[in-house]
């Protein structure tokens, strides 16, 4: 009897296994927040990083729920570095992170103080090492590469505030509209 016992409880426990084996590999990972950007030049799609940077996730998500980047336009692009947007608002504490400054990565602007970040955020359109552990990295692009290449190879105004490259774009690139999905994402 304890035989036929343990036999069902194996069977049950299989069974189980392979549900949530079946779940992982068909399903794929858990749902969580992501940033839709819709511009004037393609849809881009970010990942947040909410357990290495909870405030300044919570600030972002906040203003896109409230329209705050509806509109707003990439007012720099540095080629082979980054695209920025935004500005403006109250300052996020810094949360530096492990998260590294890869092609997609994305940072939230700042000026020389790390506390005085607010708004503005950057995509790296190559990887920056040299931002690592600088600079808050709170999410990362799953979609829109292209869009981002795209953007990054835009003719730019060249300008310099000391030896820091603003480059505003000649023709304006806009985020027409920024909101928050809830998606399956890797």
């Amino acid at each position: 009897m304890s035989k036929a016992v343990s036999v069902k409880f194996f069977s049950k426990d299989l069974v189980f296994a392979a549900s949530v084996l079946t779940s992982l590999l068909v399903g794929g990972c858990a749902q969580q927040k992501v940033c839709v950007l819709q511009t004037n030049m393609g849809t881009m799609e970010f990942k947040f990083f909410e357990a290495a940077a909870p405030q300044t996730c919570a600030n972002f998500q906040a203003l896109v729920e409230q329209g705050f980047y509806d509109g707003k336009d990439f007012y720099r692009i540095v080629q082979g570095h980054v695209i920025q947007a935004g500005g403006g608002g109250e300052n996020v504490p810094a949360e530096f992170n492990q998260n590294m400054h890869i092609v997609g990565a994305v940072g939230l602007a700042r000026s020389n103080d790390p506390d005085s970040g607010n708004s503005s955020f950057y995509i790296c359109l190559a990887p920056r090492p040299h931002l690592d552990g600088q600079y808050t990295v709170f999410g990362q692009l799953i979609e829109g590469y292209d869009v981002l290449e795209r953007i990054g190879n835009t003719e730019v105004i060249e300008q310099f505030r000391g030896n820091v490259a603003f480059h505003r774009p000649k023709e304006p690139v806009l985020i027409d509209k920024a909101a928050l999905e809830m998606r399956r994402v890797k």
